[in-house]
């Protein structure tokens, strides 16, 4: 069995391409029912795996998308519950290959069953 980082950073390698591929059923098997996701300008609050499957479904019809790619630097395992906490830098590029914004971010991660799922995430845009 892998480790919890180990298996967390295949986790978000997985759900980045699910992202590249623009695959919802992918997306959806990544987030906790009550998933919560702070967008990094506005601080657009999505509440819950079905709002931001439906915000994914909007940014997947413009035919010069935006990808976006989570790039984990540092995962900390909780000792005493079964979550931890990802930290790292984003980008996202237009598939027209426009670099169109970055930041970092922290993502709080569940084990449920043998699965980590995303429960909550927060980014910040810096470029």
């Amino acid at each position: 069995m892998n480790s919890p980082d180990l298996a967390i950073r295949l986790r978000r390698a997985a759900f980045n391409r699910a992202l590249a591929d623009a695959d919802l059923g992918a997306i959806g098997q990544f987030l906790t029912m009550n998933a919560v996701l702070v967008a990094g300008t506005d601080s657009a609050l999505l509440s819950g795996r079905k709002a931001q499957l439906l915000t994914w479904k909007g940014e997947f019809a413009s035919a010069d998308r935006t990808i976006y790619t989570r790039l984990p630097e540092r995962i900390e395992i909780s000792t005493i519950a079964p979550v931890a906490m990802e930290h790292g830098k984003w980008h996202g590029v237009t598939v027209s290959g426009i670099d169109l914004a970055s930041g970092t971010y922290v993502a709080k991660w569940r084990q449920v069953g043998a699965e980590w799922l995303i429960e909550a995430e927060i980014y910040l845009t810096l470029g």
